[in-house]
């Protein structure tokens, strides 16, 4: 995992610096406010040790720009044509200059327990608290715990020097809190008691028979890979694995082992969400090399999400698709924080990684703006316009494997702060050019990146987990893996014909559209999922429509079709 050189992350964007009199707020714009049910338990004691992650400011971020869009472009000559790690290292990596002012910094400020990554753009720094509070100037370390974690953080804004703040971008391990698991069973949480035989729920053989599945369309090439990554205590247990498969597996082959694993993975229970990623990943992209990246957050001051970010920057062999099933509200991370992880997005991308993320539970979100005026509420990294989105869907009717509505709780929207890529212009415009109801302007940014971009099943999934067979699980926690292993499989075959794995595959699925393409999907078309209560949208979002939506993308694979679809090189290649 690298070579264990010091590690800083300190993120610089600099169009969102704001200067005091003693220094700069490299996060001006961060939410500061404690999240429900966080309770304060005291100062921490001035020699208790922080971990401080620093995003280092990069090198020709135009030029990563500009290099995703030719190796996601077809057309382009450099179709395909990924960078190792070390070329992204050469491309991107900090100035002598950057180097030279962080560490100069921080030794100065006698920090000097830190590790760095193979790109140079990321530190990792243990200290004492009084020496973290010295270095980041107004902040001010509380532990705090919801009754099962605790976790270190200042519900003050930090500052920075201004000579040192041209060189970062932001610092982690300061204001964001980790999410609470939501995941959970649909039956749990409603309070229903269902009969077992009232739905027999979504099993393997229901999402392969659903989504033109054969027994043959497993994975066979040796290069073949992909991963789920899990946060916050998720653990999964193998033997839940082997007896998943056991009673789910069906007549087609299968691992029933995962091939390894990154982090720390223990725990006396499995939770339902790692559960779920694994299970699913693995039996739609079945017979595929499956990794997990385990992120516990076991360091009460560690940001899991950026501890991820940070493992791809240090790891010259990773797994072709990642399968995410996380979230954040957009206005809660500050616009810095964002661009950065944008940018993680961007080198993932030109290192021919596809990345998915689930599009949340909560539909179109909703936030309090004042009293009694409300909008909607997006979610990041969903939001990413260098992402690939899940939404969910539900069988139309539940008794049977047939047509797809789109399940209420699937997350969509536009994004506040990322304006809509070229890509997917058209889609998104004509959508809402023929839609003849929709929410009112003011709940949504109209020219902000629409997503989800694709949909899979995600209402009513049996999962094993502490060895107990589990109906009714619902999320897209459920329709990103299955989606993901449906790209791992179409790389594999890729793979076979001496062509590139998929990488950032957006803009080749937006160019589907009237291009003979569109049997890729099942368009689903049925369907609203949830808003604000209120009498404006009265608990409405967005409805789904044929072609693109912002519920359910462009629908749910249909997988042969959308294997010829993806099966192709540059356009000159014969």
């Amino acid at each position: 995992m690298g070579n264990g050189r010091c590690l800083l992350l300190l993120f610089c964007i600099s169009c969102g610096l704001i200067v005091s009199s003693r220094g700069v707020f490299p996060e001006p714009d961060q939410n500061v406010n404690i999240p429900t049910g966080w309770i304060p338990v005291g100062r921490v004691l001035a020699s208790d040790q922080i971990l401080l992650t620093f995003a280092l400011k990069q090198q020709n971020t135009d030029k990563l720009h500009k290099l995703l869009e030719q190796v996601s472009d077809r057309h382009s000559p450099k179709y395909g044509k990924y960078l190792s790690l070390d070329q992204l290292s050469s491309l991107i990596q900090p100035s002598e200059a950057t180097l030279k002012t962080v560490w100069t910094w921080l030794r100065d400020n006698g920090v000097q327990n830190c590790s760095t990554v193979q790109t140079l753009d990321f530190l990792k720094c243990f200290m004492s608290a009084s020496t973290a509070e010295k270095l980041l100037t107004g902040s001010k370390f509380i532990r705090y715990t919801d009754g099962h974690r605790t976790v270190i953080r200042s519900p003050v804004k930090y500052e920075i020097p201004e000579e040192v703040a041209k060189h970062v971008d932001a610092v982690g391990g300061v204001h964001r809190f980790p999410l609470k698991n939501t995941v959970i069973s649909k039956a749990w949480r409603t309070g229903q008691r269902r009969k077992a035989g009232f739905h027999l729920g979504v099993t393997p053989s229901v999402v392969r028979k659903r989504y033109n599945l054969t027994a043959n369309d497993v994975g066979s090439h040796a290069t073949s890979s992909q991963a789920v990554v899990q946060f916050l205590e998720q653990y999964f247990h193998q033997m839940d694995l082997v007896l998943f498969m056991k009673l789910f597996g069906g007549s087609f082959p299968h691992h029933t082992k995962v091939d390894k694993v990154i982090g720390r993975q223990g725990g006396i229970k499995a939770g339902l969400e790692a559960s779920l990623d694994v299970e699913y990943i693995m039996s739609t992209g079945a017979n595929i090399a499956t990794w997990v990246f385990s992120n516990g957050g076991r360091h009460e001051s560690q940001e899991p999400f950026l501890e991820w970010l940070v493992l791809l920057s240090n790891m010259s062999s990773v797994p072709w698709v990642h399968s995410i099933s996380y979230g954040d509200d957009e206005d809660s991370l500050s616009m810095a924080y964002m661009e950065r992880v944008n940018i993680e997005f961007k080198k993932a991308g030109v290192r021919g990684l596809t990345i998915l993320f689930a599009s949340g539970d909560d539909g179109a979100g909703c936030r309090e703006v004042t009293k009694g005026v409300n909008t909607f509420e997006p979610s990041f990294p969903a939001s990413s316009p260098y992402v690939t989105t899940v939404g969910g869907t539900s069988f139309k009717n539940p008794f049977e494997i047939t047509a797809e509505v789109s399940d209420f709780i699937s997350g969509g929207g536009f994004s506040n702060v990322f304006k809509m890529p070229d890509y997917q212009a058209v889609a998104v415009k004509s959508y809402l050019k023929r839609m003849k109801s929709l929410p009112p302007a003011s709940y949504y940014n109209v020219s902000g990146r629409a997503y989800p971009d694709v949909a899979a099943l995600s209402d009513n999934y049996w999962i094993v987990s502490n060895f107990i067979p589990i109906p009714w699980i619902s999320g897209t926690s459920a329709s990103t893996p299955v989606f993901g292993g449906i790209l791992a499989l179409i790389n594999d075959r890729r793979f076979q014909k001496g062509l590139p794995a998929l990488g950032f595959v957006n803009p080749l699925l937006y160019s589907f559209q009237g291009n003979g393409t569109s049997g890729a999907f099942f368009d689903v078309t049925e369907g609203c999922h949830l808003g604000c209560l209120d009498e404006k949208t009265e608990g409405r979002g967005f409805c789904a429509s044929p072609s693109w939506d912002p519920v359910t993308g462009w629908g749910t694979p249909n997988y042969p079709e959308l294997l010829k679809a993806l099966l192709i090189g540059k356009v000159d290649d014969p």
